[in-house]
């Protein structure tokens, strides 16, 4: 049998911190740039790509495990005439800080981001594809797969942990973070590239080129990005795609369906229709 061109989204209003993403076939898959909210993870099943995590550039292929830190802008896309299925799990940061905290993996419950974006272990790699098909699986309770998925996360950050530093480094002072604060906390406004560039002292292209170097991303598409992330938000609680595109800024609701497959790599209607326990 073919293997589904089309991506499978994994909810359960019982494990609200975790959502699962399986592709099967992902041949055309194309990602632009772009970040989440959450801590993820994902497992190669097959093929080979180029993960491109901030400025590194890795060449990732079966068994192999991926990492991405929040906000983090990055992109994973397949290698040329090769095939290409994975796992990708998006996790609360906070639910999975205190998780951590709780099994005395990290001191703090504040959140702290991971060091290294690969993690080549088999057993490990094994063990988080088993419990990819625990989520998904139909005749398990929810509460034995929040315990089989805190076991495997809990084995993964032991590993990461001689590569984590426990301190909290303070982001350094620049004017380019009070711009990407602006741009998340009023995404949904249009105020001009030019009318923020003034706002904060920059010409507008000193800002467009620093904040791209800084961030991987234009400040115009650091606040798509954003909105796609309330988008996916609003989905997930059932909202209709018309209501949603108008909601979070698009007035073209054909613009809203292809910026967010740029990014989610699926349409809206495919990543609301998830499967569920």
């Amino acid at each position: 049998m073919t293997p589904s061109t089309h991506p499978l989204f994994w909810r359960d209003q019982a494990l609200p911190f975790v959502e699962l993403r399986q592709v099967l076939d992902g041949r055309k898959v194309s990602y632009a740039p772009h970040s989440h909210q959450e801590w993820s993870i994902g497992a190669i099943l097959d093929g080979r790509s180029e993960f491109l995590c901030a400025d590194r550039l890795h060449a990732v292929e079966q068994g192999a495990l991926v990492m991405m830190n929040p906000d983090v802008v990055h992109a994973c896309n397949p290698r040329q005439d090769s095939p290409w299925a994975y796992y990708m799990m998006h996790l609360d940061k906070d639910w999975l800080a205190a998780l951590l905290f709780f099994h005395g993996i990290r001191q703090t419950q504040d959140w702290q981001n991971t060091v290294g974006d690969t993690l080549l272990s088999a057993q490990t790699y094994q063990a988080f594809v088993d419990v990819c098909n625990d989520l998904i699986a139909t005749d398990l309770a929810s509460v034995e797969k929040r315990q089989r998925l805190e076991a495997v996360l809990v084995d993964v950050f032991i590993q990461l942990k001689s590569d984590n530093s426990e301190s909290i480094t303070a982001l350094p002072t620049n004017n380019l973070y009070q711009v990407a604060h602006y741009l998340h906390q009023y995404c949904l406004q249009d105020t001009s590239i030019e009318q923020i560039s003034t706002e904060f002292g920059f010409s507008t292209g000193y800002l467009v080129r620093a904040f791209k170097r800084h961030f991987n991303m234009t400040p115009h598409a650091y606040r798509l990005n954003r909105r796609i992330q309330l988008g996916q938000q609003a989905l997930k609680q059932g909202q209709s795609i018309a209501d949603v595109a108008q909601t979070i800024g698009f007035s073209d609701q054909a613009h809203f369906q292809r910026v967010f497959k740029q990014r989610v790599a699926a349409t809206p209607d495919q990543y609301r229709r998830s499967v569920s326990s």
